[in-house]
């Protein structure tokens, strides 16, 4: 236990050295650009690494929920909470987030202490953090191409399908049949349950918010593109063009 905090704290340091680092490099932007390139980061690192111990070293977290934990899933999650800490506190500081987001991430940061003091559970644990990040990419390039103006394009709309797809598909897809894993197997404690039917809690009460921003902005682009054609079938109405279009 005593390398575990060691781990953490040196992944805090480092989390937070990335972040004084980006603050110099790119000092003409806000706080919060630069907060979201540490995210940007941790999440493609998380992915990346969350994915390997899960598919790849294993064991496969729908068939081993409740394991006991490997060195290299002890180390993945030391580095992941480090991250978690440090936007936590951050968020804290400038009231950047609402509570939902300040609820998944005080859920994160119990969720993998629980884990690494039990010493068990840490892969249906590192599933779920490769679930819950492998949208982060997307989410952070969204707010990235809203600051830079270029959110109204082609690209825009590429990055939202894909984030409003993998956060279904993934997150309560693939979420929903690792809690059902992970509630019928007689392996892990009822406390890492419940923490699990948490988390999928809130992912449910996410996929709300972004079911409304999908419909949201899917009418609109039908709105918009049934003006577009209205326009292009009637260019004129008594004998003078629409200034409309």
């Amino acid at each position: 236990m005593a390398t575990s905090v060691l781990l953490v704290i040196c992944s805090l340091m480092c989390w937070l050295t990335l972040y004084i680092a980006f603050c110099q490099l790119y000092s003409h932007h806000r706080y919060e650009w630069n907060c979201r390139l540490v995210a940007l980061v941790h999440g493609v690192l998380i992915v990346c690494l969350s994915a390997y111990v899960g598919f790849i070293d294993g064991p496969w977290p729908f068939s081993h929920p409740g394991s006991p934990n490997t060195e290299i899933q002890t180390q993945v999650l030391c580095l992941s909470l480090g991250y978690f800490i440090f936007d936590m506190c951050w968020c804290i500081y400038f009231q950047t987030e609402g509570l939902v987001m300040l609820c998944h991430h005080s859920l994160s940061i119990l969720g993998i202490v629980m884990v690494l003091v039990l010493e068990r559970s840490a892969t249906e644990v590192n599933a779920v953090i490769f679930g819950s990040e492998v949208t982060n990419p997307f989410l952070q390039t969204r707010w990235f191409l809203r600051e830079s103006g270029c959110y109204h394009t082609l690209l825009g709309d590429a990055v939202d399908l894909l984030f409003v797809l993998l956060f279904c598909s993934v997150r309560i897809g693939v979420g929903g049949r690792l809690l059902y894993c992970e509630l019928s197997s007689p392996v892990p404690l009822p406390i890492v349950k419940l923490g699990g039917v948490a988390m999928y809690v809130v992912s449910w009460v996410f996929m709300v918010s972004i079911a409304r921003f999908a419909w949201r902005k899917s009418s609109h682009k039908y709105k918009a593109w049934s003006e577009r054609s209205r326009c292009t079938l009637h260019p004129e109405t008594n004998g003078h063009t629409k200034k409309a279009c």
